[in-house]
């Protein structure tokens, strides 16, 4: 089964000094960028997603910023699949879709930002269009989420997240347990 790589939202503005930065993104950026280096030696697939946000009152991602760029740990080549989205879920209103069709792709190796939000939902729309999800935990990150009155701590979010994803929609593991296997 042919296997592609999927970055999703890797981008500055959820980095330190960002508008929008999230728990642990330095470090899921470096796996994120082991993973890729491997996929390119190895001459596999690689996507790259990148929000846009179109939101009237959004405050990050926004077109023609510095905060909207794919960050340099996982910077495109000249020739690579950079897709361009506006909501959560990387299916929505794209082409990576019919772009992984005609590939003929079946399997996705997910890795982004932030968990809680677009990995959660382009993982979701993944297996739903059948494809078989591999989630790369620690090439992923998110924030600190308020509910009511709580804070739940990013790690918290972080975790809950790979949990639900991974009882039924992909596989959740780590870079290295990833990159120890055949792919």
């Amino acid at each position: 089964m042919k296997t592609a790589l999927i970055i999703i939202d890797i981008q500055n503005d959820y980095f330190p000094n960002g508008r929008m930065e999230v728990d642990g993104s330095i470090e899921a950026g470096l796996w994120a960028g082991k993973v890729l280096v491997r996929f390119r030696d190895a001459g596999l697939p690689v996507f790259f997603i990148q929000h846009v946000s179109m939101r009237p009152n959004s405050g990050f991602l926004l077109p023609d910023t510095d905060g909207v760029e794919i960050h340099e740990s996982v910077k495109p080549l000249p020739g690579e699949t950079v897709v361009q989205k506006h909501y959560p879920n990387s299916f929505r209103e794209t082409s990576l879709l019919e772009s992984l069709r005609a590939d003929d792709i079946g399997r996705l190796v997910i890795s982004g930002m932030m968990t809680h939000m677009c990995v959660d939902a382009t993982t979701r729309a993944a297996f739903d269009f059948g494809f078989q999800c591999v989630l790369l935990s620690d090439a992923c990150a998110t924030r600190s989420l308020t509910y009511n009155d709580t804070v739940i701590p990013a790690a918290h979010v972080h975790g809950a997240f790979l949990a639900a994803l991974g009882a039924v929609y992909a596989r959740v593991q780590t870079v290295d347990g990833f990159l120890a296997g055949t792919f």
